[in-house]
């Protein structure tokens, strides 16, 4: 309940939350069965259509791999994955679904770069992953993520109508 959460913002950085009771018990059960089952099952998730962009690689390509982007502008509904593919069509409802301070697909896009460990040790035996290994992958997952986002979103705003 995003009242609920406004309400007693600062008890819950420091308890956990208790249930309130309210009058239309049933309704906000089945509210919460409904989210419940969304985020317990994202991986079943039909995924939301995002459509996908790729440029024709350019003749020399074989030499270089596409260099991963991984970043997403909010305004226009794209996400860029690297120099030849961008997915358009992101719902705005889709970035209003956070974890923490950022949308759940920022966190994806984040947990995705790839990043070298500093120990040079470490960097020459264990830097083993590659966006290109995982980038069909990522590209399911985020259409999962905007499908479980966008209906997390419309939940919400039921439990914020219900209250009254």
């Amino acid at each position: 309940d995003p009242v609920y959460r406004h309400d007693y913002r600062n008890d819950l950085l420091r308890e956990f939350p208790r249930l309130p009771l309210y009058k239309n018990f049933d309704i906000w059960a089945e509210m919460g069965a409904r989210l419940l089952d969304l985020h317990l099952n994202f991986e079943t998730v039909e995924p939301h259509p995002l459509e996908r962009r790729d440029k024709a690689p350019s003749p020399n390509a074989a030499n270089n791999p596409p260099r991963p982007r991984l970043k997403a502008d909010k305004e226009r509904g794209i996400i860029v994955i690297d120099d030849r593919t961008t997915l358009r069509g992101v719902p705005a409802d889709a970035w209003r679904y956070t974890l923490g301070s950022r949308s759940a697909i920022e966190w994806a896009l984040d947990q995705h770069k790839e990043k070298k460990p500093r120990d040079p040790t470490i960097r020459a035996k264990f830097n083993n992953y590659r966006l290109a290994d995982h980038k069909e992958r990522l590209i399911d997952l985020l259409g999962q993520v905007c499908a479980v986002s966008v209906g997390t979103v419309e939940i919400v705003g039921e439990m914020a109508a219900a209250r009254g």
